[in-house]
């Protein structure tokens, strides 16, 4: 009984250590928030419109574009692969942001 307790919390555990970082951007009065993130590889990164108009996000050192989000939409991405990912507001390339994405 001790060992199948023992395995079964071992389980859960492990299953934990194993779930992917999440992390969200918010976007709202014309700006990422935050505007620099650092994520590790694997991670799930989900960009929120909180504005009261559409926004989108494109990809500029690694290449994804989402559809323009009304208010309350989201667009999810996971970065599995290490590096700098610098993006923008195809709508208003003036908002900008960038991602590090470690190992």
């Amino acid at each position: 009984m001790r060992r199948t307790a023992l395995a079964v919390g071992l389980c859960f555990f492990l299953c934990g250590a194993a779930r992917a970082q999440e992390a969200t951007v918010t976007i709202d009065n014309f700006a990422f928030t935050p505007s620099e993130l650092k994520v590790k590889a694997g991670a799930k990164v989900t960009f929120v419109n909180r504005d009261d108009i559409p926004h989108n996000v494109v990809g500029e050192t690694v290449k994804f574009r989402s559809k323009a989000m009304d208010t309350n939409e989201s667009f999810a991405i996971t970065f599995d692969r290490p590096g700098e990912i610098a993006y923008f507001c195809g709508l208003h390339p003036m908002m900008k942001g960038r991602i590090t994405v470690t190992p």
